[in-house]
């Protein structure tokens, strides 16, 4: 996978990608999207990773449920995994059902050991259904449960010790998450083993009111904020280049603000080298 800015990559896209073959390094597109037989989808999707390096990354494992985890799920990603050859292949540290019913979210776990356990085992059944190693993304959060004994780094660096997989790093949600809850986010980044990460995301956030507090909600519905281009600089500096992902999935823009964005994020990286040397 090229160290260079990819973009997630959308429906609204994938005419555009297949006629105008712009130069972006890599496309990450949604697992879920991806699982039918055939179709238009599956096809440009198809011919896209005929010409660019690709990435997969999940939403619907719901590995922190206690629900046993969905064989025709995890038959669904195989063969998309066997279809497409990803570079890579991600989920998110989260949980979205409860007693077969689902949320329209990916929802926080309580920092115990208990969790930790019991996620890192999911994390394993899944990876060894793959034949392959998966990175798990930290999530954004709005609450915090009272059960929690451990710092969320703490957490995240703890299950993919425990189950061998890798970190997906999503700098936004550490912003967004640490304003929320009032953690500094540097102390996040040196709570993780450096040779755990394997690719970021950056993203967009929105900001609300509620009962006169301000909150930051994960929307990736915006530009990448100057703060979290700031911690982008500093993860270069901790963990070394990484692919770097734009997330960009409601209001969706033109292709070439994307291409912006990603195009922002070399900079930045060239301008660390340039440092350095």
């Amino acid at each position: 996978m090229p160290v260079s800015a990819g973009i997630g990559l959308r429906a609204q896209h994938h005419l555009h990608v297949l006629s105008a073959s712009p130069q972006t390094a890599w496309f990450e597109a949604h697992s879920e999207n991806y699982f039918a037989d055939g179709g238009s989808h599956v096809e440009c999707l198809s011919r896209i990773r005929a010409r660019y390096p690709l990435s997969l990354h999940g939403v619907g494992l719901s590995l922190g449920s206690t629900d046993p985890l969905n064989p025709q799920h995890l038959a669904n990603l195989r063969r998309a995994v066997a279809r497409f050859e990803p570079a890579l292949v991600s989920e998110h540290l989260s949980w979205s059902s409860a007693g077969g019913r689902f949320a329209n979210d990916l929802l926080p776990l309580p920092y115990t050991e208990e969790a930790l356990r019991h996620v890192s085992s999911r994390i394993a059944q899944v990876q060894d259904a793959l034949g392959r190693q998966i990175l798990l993304e930290n999530v954004s959060s709005y609450l915090q449960f009272q059960s929690s004994t451990l710092p969320e780094w703490e957490f995240v660096a703890g299950v993919a010790a425990e189950s061998g997989c890798g970190i997906l790093l999503d700098l936004n949600n550490i912003y967004v998450a640490a304003h929320n809850h009032g953690f500094a986010c540097h102390d996040y980044l040196q709570g993780i083993p450096q040779h755990l990460v394997q690719e970021f995301h950056l993203g967009g956030f929105s900001r609300i009111d509620l009962d006169g507090q301000e909150l930051l909600i994960d929307t990736h519905g915006t530009p990448v904020c100057e703060a979290v281009w700031d911690l982008y600089a500093a993860a270069l500096r901790r963990f070394g280049d990484v692919p770097t992902l734009i997330e960009w999935d409601t209001d969706i823009p033109a292709f070439e603000v994307l291409e912006a964005e990603a195009g922002k994020a070399d900079a930045l990286k060239a301008a660390g080298h340039a440092v350095a040397a």
